[in-house]
């Protein structure tokens, strides 16, 4: 049994990095071909589409995780089937409207980001949503099923379809790119969703059954969740479409680049985020409340440890590797930048915890106060500090905004840890 977690633990860690790499070299593709310019239209791109998917659809895969385990651990089997019936229809809805708003928003581009360009890439970019729809859906099947490896090496599938579809499209410029990334979104869902129809079939067969009292908690947990993950959104998106807005429009194209740090720490934390989401969840469930907290506290110290070292390394080499990989432009003017997120990366990094843990004890809500703090900061600092020192600027709204972030979180920790240990006698 420890050699198959194990197993899994590592398909899990190496599908994640494979896809980081793959999605790394996506940018470094886009970036050459696209030239600086072109490059910062599809950032803009990118970021809107995610916005407004991000915005618009229900987060209703945690609460899928959440009380799927809990239906699987007491062999509700019914209301698992009502929970996922449920769950894809929202979604699908969530995507449609996803892709009614990004094509509202297309003809109106040209006033917000002037001599942009952006409306045919945008009516392209409509197309994701829709597409992507159904993918949290199986993946979550995949995680209750305990193949969470599966859904790592879907990751890395993803990923390399977005490269080839990206790198083929953007010959033919922005709509081109965007056009590919729609095409390999459309194929990556359908082999997840294949898959994820597998691992749900496997689950015992029982006619669905009402959802019953817990119905008002899942809606107040998909609704909490929802509102949370809208305020990440802010953040990690309305930056880059920010940038392109207050500051000279290349400025977006060198900040989303200067954030490849975070994507890459963020992505460096995925497969144990992943893990701790699947076990902790499953142990809190159960009652085993010690070894949840067992899990978190080897998580924090061995991130703070690794960051210590590794950050230091990386702020000087920084500059180098803008240069290298994106060429002199982008270290002249993104090296500041990616060195300051560079610590934002390592901050969220040790913080990662903070997106599965809500989720494990069922407290969504904890996020929403969070990241609401943390998009009260960002914004305005933001607007000001991106008109002043674009992409620089940027970066500093991004560090202001997680350092008050991570200081809400941790006074919240010192109060939760004694909740989390008590287990309901009911």
């Amino acid at each position: 049994m420890a050699s198959r977690l194990l197993g899994r633990r590592t398909v899990t860690a190496a599908g994640v990095y494979t896809a980081t790499v793959l999605g790394f070299a996506t940018s470094v593709v886009a970036t050459h071909v696209l030239g600086v310019h072109g490059y910062a239209r599809y950032a803009i791109v990118l970021a809107a589409v995610g916005f407004f998917q991000l915005l618009l659809d229900l987060t209703i895969d945690e609460a899928l995780i959440k009380y799927g385990f809990r239906y699987s651990t007491n062999a509700e089997w019914g209301r698992l089937r009502r929970l996922f019936e449920i769950a894809l229809r929202v979604k699908l809805a969530g995507g449609a409207l996803g892709m009614l708003m990004i094509a509202t928003l297309a003809p109106l581009s040209s006033a917000i980001w002037t001599q942009s360009g952006l409306t045919w890439p945008l009516l392209v970019g409509a197309l994701i949503p829709p597409a992507q729809a159904a993918e949290g859906v199986a993946g979550a099947a995949l995680i209750l099923r305990g193949r969470y490896d599966v859904r790592g090496v879907f990751f890395a599938v993803a990923m390399g379809l977005r490269l080839a579809g990206t790198g083929l499209g953007a010959i033919w410029g922005v709509t081109g790119a965007i056009a590919g990334l729609v095409l390999a979104q459309v194929l990556a869902t359908v082999g997840i969703g294949a898959l994820g129809l597998v691992a749900f079939r496997r689950f015992p067969a029982a006619a669905r059954a009402p959802l019953g009292d817990d119905g008002r908690d899942i809606r107040s947990f998909v609704i909490q969740s929802t509102v949370a993950s809208s305020l990440t959104s802010l953040r990690a998106v309305l930056g880059t479409m920010l940038m392109g807005a207050v500051a000279p429009f290349v400025q977006a194209a060198y900040f989303r680049n200067a954030q490849a740090p975070l994507t890459a720490f963020g992505a460096l934390s995925s497969p144990a985020r992943l893990v701790l989401l699947a076990e902790q969840t499953s142990d809190y469930e159960r009652g085993d409340r010690e070894r949840v907290m067992r899990l978190l506290k080897r998580y924090i110290g061995g991130t703070a440890a690794a960051m210590v070292v590794v950050v230091p390394v990386l702020w000087f080499v920084m500059p180098w590797f803008m240069g290298t990989v994106y060429g002199h432009a982008y270290r002249v003017h993104a090296s500041d930048a990616a060195r300051i997120v560079v610590v934002v990366a390592a901050l969220q990094f040790v913080f990662g915890w903070t997106k599965t843990l809500p989720v494990t004890i069922g407290r969504p809500g904890l996020r929403i106060v969070t990241h609401g703090v943390e998009a009260l900061v960002f914004l305005p600092a933001m607007l000001v500090f991106a008109s002043l020192w674009g992409a620089t600027g940027g970066a500093l709204a991004l560090l202001v905004s997680t350092v008050a972030f991570c200081l809400v979180w941790s006074f919240l920790l010192t109060r939760l840890r004694h909740e989390i240990r008590r287990v309901d006698p009911s």
